[in-house]
């Protein structure tokens, strides 16, 4: 079986910008992989997030505030990437753990996902994730 963390890659954000500032803009298909189904953002965080799996959804994760760091594994090795672009996002693919650590104050964090949110497909605790990771 091939490691989902093979899968995760950083993806540049198409942006223009001007003397008015900058925009930038995500569209399902041709800056990401897959069809966009929910958009949610973290804010105000005042601890690590994270600690979790989805078993069937892909993620681009962008930090447009701020800066934090995305710890993954795939149960045997483990990447870290930093976030602190908000024209550049983290693409990660379904079954990889997450933890959010290192977030900086006023931090925001959006997430493109490509399915709608069911708490029933999310792994919440490692030992669960290393037992489906295990047992496919």
């Amino acid at each position: 079986m091939v490691s989902p963390l093979t899968l995760v890659r950083t993806i540049d954000v198409p942006t223009v910008g001007d003397d008015r500032g900058a925009l930038s803009a995500v569209e399902a298909g041709r800056t990401i992989p897959f069809p966009i189904r929910r958009v949610f953002y973290m804010h105000h965080m005042t601890a690590e997030r994270g600690g979790h799996a989805h078993r069937d959804t892909d993620q681009l994760v962008v930090c447009v505030a701020g800066s934090l760091r995305l710890d993954l594994t795939d149960g045997l090795a483990r990447l870290s990437h930093r976030l602190d672009d908000p024209a550049r996002g983290l693409f990660i693919p379904a079954m990889v753990y997450i933890d959010i650590r290192d977030i900086s104050p006023g931090a925001v964090c959006l997430v493109l996902a490509s399915t709608h949110y069911d708490m029933g497909r999310s792994i919440r605790s490692y030992d669960d994730y290393l037992a489906a990771v295990a047992n496919p």
